[in-house]
């Protein structure tokens, strides 16, 4: 594991609860995972069978966005045999960080939860990864499943893909001064004081760089971060996430987000 802060050091350390003893140990049963949601009727029942069949008693928030394939109709048909399947349906502001924001204050509510994993839906995280990415958590407050740490990288990308991706996490870094080496990973397990101490209910991005953001939010709050090698698959169903909007967010967001570091 490669563990890493603000410059490397987690220099803007707040006084939060972090980096102190687990009161209790971490478990899949109070482990909640965070899935958000968009037209993701191919995978998504897949990926809950997967989850479960792995980890019985673990939590799982879907966060849909008014998908008009009916994702959340196959959800809610499943939580009848599926006690630990949770569903929010956001009916306004559609979008990927605002998802993420309400899919962690329900998750957040619940005394139960002590650990928090995001993830995407289509199989290009592993969820077999989870265990040990929880049981890094004894060590550190953040575990981030890293492509780019030693042992980590990708399947089924080409050339263009994979210097696009390296290109953006390094230009991240450079400019938030930010050693997590994968900026962009949507796979992370979070204890949950690191989640409350980041400040992620206003974020600067709306989109896909609020993956970014709450890693730095994190660092910037104090929280230990570890990053773990995971082999990242591409999209098993669907289209890829990338277009040129987000390439372009990916350029400028950057510098809004330590701007608005600044201001706070």
């Amino acid at each position: 594991m490669y563990r890493a802060g603000l410059d490397g050091r987690g220099a803007f350390a707040r006084l939060c609860p972090l980096g102190i003893p687990w009161p209790r140990p971490s478990t899949s049963k109070n482990t909640a995972v965070a899935i958000p949601t968009y037209n993701g009727r191919d995978n998504i029942a897949k990926v809950i069978e997967a989850l479960l069949r792995l980890y019985p008693a673990i939590h799982i928030l879907v966060v849909d966005d008014r998908s008009p394939d009916g994702t959340a109709g196959i959800v809610r048909e499943m939580q009848s045999r599926c006690p630990t399947l949770l569903l929010l349906e956001r009916m306004q502001n559609r979008g990927f960080a605002p998802s993420y924001r309400d899919g962690f204050r329900r998750i957040l509510a619940e005394p139960w939860c002590r650990a928090i994993v995001t993830m995407d839906a289509d199989f290009s995280h592993d969820p077999a990864v989870i265990a040990k990415m929880l049981a890094g958590l004894a060590a550190v407050d953040v575990v981030v499943g890293s492509r780019y740490t030693t042992g980590g990288g990708v399947r089924n990308w080409r050339l263009y893909r994979r210097l696009l991706s390296r290109g953006a996490n390094y230009y991240v870094r450079a400019v938030l001064s930010f050693g997590v080496r994968d900026t962009t990973s949507g796979f992370v397990c979070m204890r949950r004081e690191a989640l409350e101490c980041a400040g992620v209910e206003h974020t600067a991005s709306e989109g896909y760089a609020f993956l970014v953001e709450l890693k730095y939010l994190l660092a910037r709050s104090g929280s230990r971060i570890a990053e773990h090698a995971i082999s990242f698959d591409e999209r098993r169903e669907g289209q890829s996430k990338m277009s040129a909007g987000k390439v372009w967010e990916s350029l400028w967001m950057p510098w809004r987000i330590r701007l608005r570091s600044k201001l706070h």
